[in-house]
């Protein structure tokens, strides 16, 4: 059976090299990610850090580590999808030949035996070159980190863990078998004459397997979509991430009858010309090529779309909220010590310095029946309290604000939701010097990624040492001056940067979607190189069995250009239903955030990526376009006779 399968594997690798690459991506990035966790674990501090540069360089090795974490279940999620639904459509290409097993007294059990020896050959290949372009991937993806600043400069990532390397093998081998084997037991029950007469259940595209994920996975994407219009933001961040993932695989599933419906909508503009209407027919009548092309294009748009939407419709919330908790006019931003002669300025009504200062607080956290002390260097803010109350709407989970004076301390709105206890004592080294202080508030937790760990009254921190902090000052004008003018009078005299609530705000929304689109080019990246794979095997697979049905479109009268027209209409029409129906699962992704926005903010903030759903769009048209001329170019080369008289 194994040297079968081998035999069949060597005659006819173009069905299995689509499989192959997509279990060699895979291997590749979980063998990385798991070389550069490994490295983030070993990797130590240099020596001579600061505290403060310590703790960011274990925070960057922490996000990274979560990141890493997270390609890695991708990346097993979408070799899964792609090797299972390649493996699909390749059986389903070889019905005629896996009949003639049969008839000559091959069982089931032998089918589905070859058919796994031939996913075991493919995850064996896949791995190897998986596990070859694994060093290169290990460093590409240590590159990508640092520029994005989850790693720090000089990061040297280990190349050759054997923890790491038997894992990724694993992944390799288990991915393929798991995703021949719905579709070998499923041909298995196929009768023989049915699979050689193309008649029966050989025929049949749409499995009862294939329904029950299809329409259990559309009920839940249609249930959570519902509570999304309900939740609160939080909740309707998680629902959108999940309606992105379950809403992409059921229309994948359900694709063999969607596809062709959407194909009737676009019949008006398809036949318009002969080649257009001979276009639609084959839309119709090759539902499996179709579904197979269009699933992986539904899910790398609904997945892309929809977590780009919902981080910057995020980001937007973010500043949203910021220009709601700041009563100025403008933000000053300037050295510590500067922050101090602001309020000096001409038309300044009123002033509220808030510096960031260079001392460290050392804190108990409380967490599930555990304890633990962590000292904290980052988001440390002095601040003078009636000055901060005036100029900020103030939102406490817990505690008093009019108590934060003299030796005490707030957890600012980073820190309220890890486990630090009001009315507790915490120990800041100011200066050299240890000082405890008592926690007497902790803040309601903000959306923006920069918040605030601790206030702290200004008076507990010397004026040398603020004066070396980084300051930020809420400014209010006095009645009948304008913005513009203060802005002016504090460039001129040298204290900072003077931007308005608005812009400020919005700064500090670009940094933050800065750092998501930093997410998402580490996470859609590879989804989007696997949806490029599966689209091409796809088109090539179908390319390379229409050999017979394009000699006879010649014989019948056309000419070998527009056979090849003809087969390019017939590919973008199935691109841009697959384009569509993702982004009407990114779109419902988005409305539980848009209601979200409705309630807390009053007005629609919502964050259509356009710039990259028009990138994905231009990509996929191209590529698709590309194959499918390529493909169709080369399938009839051949004299049309030749292949007339051969069965495929």
């Amino acid at each position: 059976m194994l040297s079968l399968s081998f035999s069949t594997f060597r005659d006819r690798w173009r069905l299995f090299a689509g499989a192959i690459v997509a279990v060699a991506l895979g291997v590749a990035l979980v063998q990385s990610s798991l070389l550069v966790m490994v490295s983030t674990d070993r990797a130590p501090v240099p020596p001579g850090a600061s505290g403060r540069v310590r703790e960011q360089i274990r925070e960057g090795y922490a996000g990274a580590a979560t990141l890493l974490g997270m390609t890695v279940m991708l990346s097993v999620f979408l070799t899964v999808f792609i090797v299972g639904s390649t493996f699909a459509f390749t059986v389903a290409q070889r019905r005629r030949d896996l009949a003639l097993l049969r008839l000559v007294g091959g069982g089931r059990g032998q089918l589905v035996l070859l058919l796994l020896a031939e996913a075991l050959l493919l995850g064996l290949a896949g791995t190897a070159l998986g596990a070859a372009a694994g060093v290169p991937a290990t460093w590409a993806q240590a590159r990508l980190l640092i520029a994005l600043g989850f790693l720090p400069d000089g990061f040297a990532p280990v190349l050759w863990d054997s923890g790491a390397a038997v894992a990724s093998a694993c992944v390799g081998i288990a991915v393929s078998l798991a995703g021949v084997l719905a579709a070998s037991r499923r041909a298995a029950k196929v009768r023989p004459l049915d699979a050689l007469r193309d008649t029966g259940a050989s025929a049949r595209v749409m499995t009862p397997m294939r329904w029950l994920s299809g329409v259990s996975g559309l009920a839940l994407t249609v249930l959570m979509v519902a509570l999304a219009q309900s939740a609160e933001l939080l909740g309707a961040m998680m629902l959108a991430l999940g309606i992105s993932i379950t809403g992409g695989v059921a229309l994948s599933a359900l694709s063999p009858l969607v596809v062709p419906l959407a194909g009737r909508a676009l019949g008006v503009a398809l036949r318009r010309s002969t080649l257009g209407e001979i276009a639609q027919a084959n839309l119709r009548d090759g539902v499996r090529r179709s579904a197979s092309t269009a699933a992986p294009l539904i899910v790398l748009v609904a997945l892309l779309v929809g977590l780009a939407g919902t981080l910057g419709s995020l980001a937007l919330m973010s500043g949203e909220e910021q220009r709601r908790l700041v009563r100025g006019d403008l933000v000053v931003e300037s050295p510590g010590a500067a922050a101090e002669r602001i309020a000096a300025v001409p038309g300044v009504a009123a002033a509220s310095p808030e510096v960031t200062v260079p001392i460290s607080v050392t804190a108990r956290h409380h967490e599930e029946g555990r304890s633990w002390r962590r000292t904290h260097y980052s988001g440390i803010v002095a601040v003078d309290p009636p000055a901060y109350r005036r100029a900020h709407k103030v939102r406490l989970l817990a505690g008093s604000f009019d108590r934060l004076r003299g030796r005490t301390i707030a957890l600012g709105p980073g820190m309220a939701a890890e486990g630090v206890r009001v009315g507790s004592t915490v120990t800041a080294r100011v200066g050299g010097h240890a000082v405890r202080l008592k926690v007497v508030a902790a803040f309601v937790p903000t959306l923006e990624n920069y918040s605030e760990t601790f206030l702290v009254p200004r008076d507990v921190v010397p004026a040398p040492v603020r004066a070396g902090g980084e300051a930020q000052t809420v400014v209010r004008v006095a009645p009948g001056t304008e913005p513009a003018q203060v802005r002016e009078r504090v460039r001129a005299a040298g204290l900072g940067r003077a931007r308005t609530v608005a812009q400020w705000a919005d700064a500090r929304t670009a940094e933050q979607q800065r750092g998501n689109l930093g997410i998402l080019a580490v996470l859609m990246g590879m989804a989007g190189g696997y949806a490029v794979v599966a689209v091409i095997n796809a088109v090539v697979i179908a390319g390379t069995e229409r050999r017979a049905e394009f000699a006879a479109a010649r014989v019948a009268g056309m000419s070998r250009p527009q056979v090849v027209r003809a087969a390019l209409v017939e590919s973008w029409a199935v691109t841009a239903i697959g384009l569509v129906l993702g982004c009407a699962v990114a779109g419902g992704a988005l409305s539980g955030m848009l209601a979200a926005s409705l309630r807390g903010a009053g007005r629609p903030l919502v964050a259509v990526p356009w710039t990259l759903l028009a990138a994905v769009t231009v990509g996929a048209f191209a590529v698709t376009g590309a194959t499918s001329v390529w493909t169709t170019f080369s399938a009839t080369r051949p004299r049309p006779v030749t292949l007339l008289t051969t069965r495929e």
